[in-house]
Order: structure tokens, then sequence, then C-alpha cells
């Protein structure tokens, strides 16, 4: 039998022993104390008694910060630097601009006699280099119920371009020119329906330029239906006018009046008024009892003496086609001249009869009047170029040259 091969072993040298020689005053220990005065103490840490909590030291850290600051890229520094100016200016171009609107609005408010201030807004930035200049980009300015002849103007805006201010200087503005203007009128319907309407009659826009006025209208106690359609249209360079047609108010389903001289103006029964005369006896006998109104209605003198002694002759005759066209055309306020006690039993109220003849075509269409008339400025010159109705009110365009503010 082979006999196994018997391996020597090398003993291999363990660390954690030379370093327990280290420590024992081996190399270590000599680099540690080589060059060590004889007499000074070790720097080993020691043990020293707790004498309590001491606050920590901020300015190690601010110190830091600093430190880290200082190492920021001089262009880092220069942006922030940058920045903060920028806003800083900003802020004062914001201010300066707020003040010169103020400003701005109180001078127009005395120029004009307005009641309210109105809103001024200087376009473009920045405001204080315009103000060096002397010239503002733009300037919008709104008013609102501005007063016009009768009625109010809902809103009035203009817009003005290449404003050129007057003054010696920045701090010294007096007034400004206005090369050019455009704005922009509103007549609202609202402000119709309360000032012309005293909330019972309404204005709404029918096309491009018509309006129609629709509600009650008071006369004598009695409240009548009123009907009217005006045209809007442009008068002269500075004003718009009305044409009020189509006046009509209603007395009930009684009678119709139309204000005016023609054959189908005037008081007229309505044709179920006209009707129920073959009905109502007593009022077709009074109607014909009078022979001026026989005549106007070309009825024979025969054919009245029958119907007036026999009631159904009577039906017959003011139940007829021709009788009832006949008796609408009839003006009753020609009658009620000569007549008045006719229209009293035929249903009419006396008192109401005296308001309409004062109702006249130029009194009722004054009253619904729409039309107004722009300031003629001291400088300058403005126009309307273009007037059309749309659903809330009827809108104006405005331009303007040469105008002067302030002074």
């Amino acid at each position: 039998m082979r006999t196994p091969h018997r391996m020597t072993t090398h003993p291999f040298p363990n660390p954690y022993e030379e370093l327990g020689a280290l420590d024992d005053g081996g190399p270590l220990e000599e680099f540690l104390h080589e060059d060590r005065p004889p007499d000074e103490p070790s720097r080993e840490p020691t043990e020293e008694p707790d004498d309590g909590w001491s606050p920590p030291n901020h300015r190690r850290g601010s110190r830091r910060r600093r430190k880290r600051l200082a190492g920021l890229p001089f262009a880092v520094k220069a942006t922030a630097l940058v920045l903060s100016l920028t806003a800083v200016l900003a802020l004062a171009d914001r201010w300066a601009l707020l003040y010169a609107e103020h400003r701005a609005a109180d001078r127009v408010k005395d120029q004009l006699h307005l009641t309210a201030a109105p809103e001024v807004e200087i376009g473009g930035f920045p405001f204080l280099t315009q103000l060096a200049r002397g010239r503002l980009d733009s300037l919008k300015v709104t008013v609102p119920d501005v007063a016009a002849d009768r009625v109010s103007l809902a809103k009035v805006s203009a817009t003005a371009t290449d404003v050129r201010l007057d003054g010696d200087g920045p701090t010294s503005v007096r007034g400004a020119r206005i090369p050019r203007l455009r704005g922009e009128v509103l007549l609202s319907f609202d402000d119709l329906n309360r000032e012309l309407g005293a909330s019972q009659v309404t204005f709404t826009g029918h096309g491009r330029d018509r309006v129609r006025a629709r509600g009650t209208l008071p006369v004598a106690g009695h409240d009548l239906s009123l009907r009217a359609d005006a045209r809007i249209r442009r008068d002269g360079a500075r004003g718009i006018s009305t044409r009020i047609g189509g006046m009509r108010l209603d007395i009930g389903d009684l009678a119709t009046y139309r204000p005016g001289r023609r054959a189908s103006e005037g008081l007229h029964l309505t044709r179920a008024t006209a009707a129920r005369l073959g009905e109502e006896t007593a009022k077709a006998r009074a109607l014909l009892s009078v022979p001026s109104i026989v005549r106007r209605l070309g009825v024979p003198d025969a054919a009245v003496r029958e119907a007036l002694r026999d009631d159904t002759k009577l039906a017959t005759l003011t139940g007829a086609p021709a009788f009832v066209h006949r008796a609408m055309r009839l003006n009753l306020l020609d009658v009620a001249a000569a007549h008045p006690e006719l229209l009293r039993r035929l249903g009419f109220d006396p008192n109401l009869l005296k308001g309409l003849t004062r109702l006249t075509r130029p009194v009722l269409a004054d009253r619904l009047s729409l039309g107004f008339r722009l300031p003629h400025p001291a400088d300058g010159a403005v126009r309307l170029r273009d007037v059309r109705v749309e659903r809330d009110g009827i809108r104006v365009e405005v331009s303007g040259a040469d105008l002067r503010l302030g002074h």
C-alpha cells in the first residue's frame, strides 16, 4: 500500500496579532509621538465632566453659507442683481401708470362735466419710457352713462393712438393731442325702456335700422295699448334721428287711435265694435239719429227711416259688411266735436277723448324719439361712421381727428 504523502503546513501571520503589536509601542506609537515636545500634553481624547446643554453656534453655519455664496460664479450673482433691479423698475412703472390713469380720468371728468370719473387705460410698456419721449402708444377711455338730449348713452368708449403729450417734461404734462380716434357709442334698450317708457313701454330691435315700441301709455286715467315703429338713421356728422311710424293706441277692443290728419288716422271703431252695432240696438239708433253721421256713412235717408221704425231692418242694415266698413272709417274725433253725447252713448269717456286730442302726432313722436347728438369738441372733429340696431341696443361707430385733451 502506498503511503499517503504528508503535506507540510506553513503557518500564515495573524493580522490581528500584528495590529496588537503596533498598539504595544510598536512603529505606530513611534510615528504618533515623533517630534512631539517632551512636555506637550497628549492629544488623545479625555473624558470631561458634563456641565449641561449649551446653545448651538449659528455663526459657524452663517460663515459656511457666506463661503458657499462667495463660491458662486460672478455671472449668477450678476443675473440675480439684474432680475431684482428689473422687478423694482417694473413695479415703479406700474405705479406711475396707475397714477397717470387716475389723473387723466379726473381731467376727462372735469372737461366733459361728467357725474363720475371714466375708465382710462394707457397701453404700451414701459410707461415711463413713453412718458419720457412725450408720446403714448394708445389711450382708451370708457365713459358710462353720458347724458345726450332726452336719453342717456349707456356706454361711450374710444381708443386713441399715437397720443402726443403737451408739457415741459414728464412731470409737467398739461394735456394731450390726439391725431386719430376710433370709438363706439351704445344706446341701450334697457335705458330707453326706463327713461322713455317709464317701465311701461319696451323697445326691441327689428332689423338693422328699425326699433319696435310696445307697451301701454296712460291717457286720462286709461291705460292704452301702444304700438309704434322707429327707423334709425344718421343725422349729419354727429347725430342720429328716428322717424316714428305706425303709431297706434288701442282703447281695449272699442276703438283705435292713430294720430294724424289723413283719412286712415284719427279715432276709429274696431271691426269687432262696428260689427256689434247690429246687435246693440240702442247704440245703432243713436248713431243713425244724427243726420251728419248718416251722410258720412252714405246710407240713404229712406233706409234709415225704415231701420229706425223696425228693429229687424235696423239689425239688417247695421250688420251688413258695407255698413261695418263705413262705420270703421268714421273719425270719431270729428263726431265728438259736434256730438259729445253720442260718443258717451257709444261707451267713450269724454275725458279720454280730450286727452287724445292733445296727444297729436308730433307730441307722441317726440315721446318716442331715440335721437341724440354728440357734443361738439372745442378742437378737432368727431364724426359718426355707422349706425346699426343690435340685440342690446343701438350701436354707433365714431371717429375723430386732431382732438385736444386738457389745457
